[in-house]
Protein backbone atom coordinates (compact mmCIF):
# COMPACT_ATOMS: atom_id res chain seq x y z
CA UNK A 1 0.00 0.00 0.00
CA UNK A 2 2.61 2.35 0.55
CA UNK A 3 4.38 2.27 -2.89
CA UNK A 4 0.83 3.20 -3.73
CA UNK A 5 0.99 6.11 -2.12
CA UNK A 6 4.72 6.95 -3.46
CA UNK A 7 3.44 6.59 -6.86
CA UNK A 8 0.27 8.90 -6.57
CA UNK A 9 2.49 11.42 -4.97
CA UNK A 10 5.15 11.66 -7.83
CA UNK A 11 2.34 13.15 -10.23
CA UNK A 12 0.87 15.48 -7.58
CA UNK A 13 4.32 16.96 -6.93
CA UNK A 14 5.12 16.83 -11.02
CA UNK A 15 1.71 19.40 -11.57
CA UNK A 16 2.43 20.85 -8.24
CA UNK A 17 5.82 21.78 -10.06
CA UNK A 18 4.12 23.17 -13.15
CA UNK A 19 1.45 25.35 -11.31
CA UNK A 20 4.13 26.98 -9.06
CA UNK A 21 6.10 27.40 -12.68
CA UNK A 22 3.11 28.89 -13.84
CA UNK A 23 2.27 31.45 -11.00
CA UNK A 24 6.59 32.60 -10.37
CA UNK A 25 5.94 33.69 -14.38
CA UNK A 26 3.48 36.24 -13.59
CA UNK A 27 4.45 36.86 -10.11
CA UNK A 28 0.76 36.09 -8.74
CA UNK A 29 -1.15 33.80 -6.85
CA UNK A 30 -2.64 31.24 -9.71
CA UNK A 31 -6.25 31.77 -8.30
CA UNK A 32 -5.72 34.88 -9.76
CA UNK A 33 -4.59 34.27 -13.28
CA UNK A 34 -7.22 33.27 -16.03
CA UNK A 35 -7.29 31.71 -19.30
CA UNK A 36 -5.86 35.03 -21.04
CA UNK A 37 -2.70 34.23 -18.53
CA UNK A 38 -2.80 30.38 -19.67
CA UNK A 39 -2.72 31.34 -23.38
CA UNK A 40 0.37 33.93 -22.97
CA UNK A 41 2.38 31.31 -21.02
CA UNK A 42 1.66 28.57 -23.39
CA UNK A 43 3.33 30.82 -26.10
CA UNK A 44 5.77 31.72 -23.86
CA UNK A 45 6.53 28.13 -23.25
CA UNK A 46 6.97 27.36 -26.75
CA UNK A 47 8.65 30.98 -28.00
CA UNK A 48 11.07 31.64 -24.71
CA UNK A 49 11.57 28.40 -23.60
CA UNK A 50 11.54 26.32 -27.30
CA UNK A 51 9.52 23.56 -25.22
CA UNK A 52 8.32 20.70 -27.43
CA UNK A 53 4.46 20.14 -28.16
CA UNK A 54 4.30 17.27 -25.44
CA UNK A 55 6.40 19.07 -22.29
CA UNK A 56 3.97 22.16 -22.86
CA UNK A 57 0.89 19.77 -22.57
CA UNK A 58 2.40 18.65 -19.63
CA UNK A 59 1.82 22.13 -18.24
CA UNK A 60 -1.12 22.62 -20.02
CA UNK A 61 -2.63 19.75 -17.79
CA UNK A 62 -1.20 20.46 -14.78
CA UNK A 63 -2.94 24.26 -14.92
CA UNK A 64 -6.08 22.31 -16.49
CA UNK A 65 -6.43 19.73 -13.40
CA UNK A 66 -5.78 23.07 -10.85
CA UNK A 67 -8.10 25.05 -11.99
CA UNK A 68 -10.85 22.04 -12.24
CA UNK A 69 -10.06 19.81 -9.08
CA UNK A 70 -8.86 22.88 -6.68
CA UNK A 71 -10.05 26.05 -7.93
CA UNK A 72 -13.77 24.48 -9.55
CA UNK A 73 -13.46 26.76 -11.99
CA UNK A 74 -14.34 25.66 -15.54
CA UNK A 75 -11.63 24.73 -18.37
CA UNK A 76 -12.56 24.94 -22.33
CA UNK A 77 -10.19 23.08 -24.45
CA UNK A 78 -11.06 25.85 -27.38
CA UNK A 79 -9.69 28.67 -25.56
CA UNK A 80 -6.08 27.03 -24.51
CA UNK A 81 -6.01 24.03 -26.94
CA UNK A 82 -3.36 21.28 -26.84
CA UNK A 83 -0.85 22.07 -29.14
CA UNK A 84 0.00 19.06 -31.75
CA UNK A 85 2.34 16.97 -31.63
CA UNK A 86 5.06 17.00 -34.56
CA UNK A 87 5.54 13.78 -36.44
CA UNK A 88 9.03 12.63 -37.85
CA UNK A 89 9.31 11.03 -40.93
CA UNK A 90 11.18 8.11 -40.56
CA UNK A 91 14.70 7.78 -42.31
CA UNK A 92 14.14 5.59 -45.55
CA UNK A 93 16.84 3.59 -46.70
CA UNK A 94 18.11 4.15 -50.32
CA UNK A 95 17.82 0.77 -53.08
CA UNK A 96 21.33 0.61 -52.82
CA UNK A 97 21.60 1.25 -49.22
CA UNK A 98 19.22 -1.91 -48.18
CA UNK A 99 21.19 -3.96 -51.46
CA UNK A 100 24.59 -2.85 -49.29
CA UNK A 101 22.74 -4.13 -45.88
CA UNK A 102 21.62 -7.10 -47.26
CA UNK A 103 24.94 -8.12 -48.75
CA UNK A 104 26.71 -7.83 -45.74
CA UNK A 105 24.67 -10.21 -43.65
CA UNK A 106 26.91 -12.92 -41.88
CA UNK A 107 24.79 -15.92 -43.24
CA UNK A 108 22.64 -16.96 -45.45
CA UNK A 109 19.74 -17.12 -42.86
CA UNK A 110 20.25 -13.19 -42.03
CA UNK A 111 20.45 -12.50 -45.65
CA UNK A 112 16.84 -13.95 -45.86
CA UNK A 113 15.56 -12.71 -42.54
CA UNK A 114 16.79 -9.20 -44.01
CA UNK A 115 15.13 -9.64 -47.33
CA UNK A 116 11.59 -10.57 -45.93
CA UNK A 117 11.78 -7.98 -43.66
CA UNK A 118 12.74 -5.45 -46.75
CA UNK A 119 9.89 -7.12 -48.89
CA UNK A 120 6.90 -7.03 -46.06
CA UNK A 121 7.65 -3.23 -45.04
CA UNK A 122 8.61 -3.75 -41.77
CA UNK A 123 8.86 -0.89 -39.73
CA UNK A 124 10.56 0.07 -36.23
Amino acid sequence: MANFRVAREIPTRYYLRKVEAFARHFRRSPDRLGRQHIREYQAYLFTKRKLSPGSVTNHLCALRFFYIQTLKKPWSIADTPYPKKTHRLPTILSQEEVAQLIDAAPTPFYRTILMTLYATGVRN
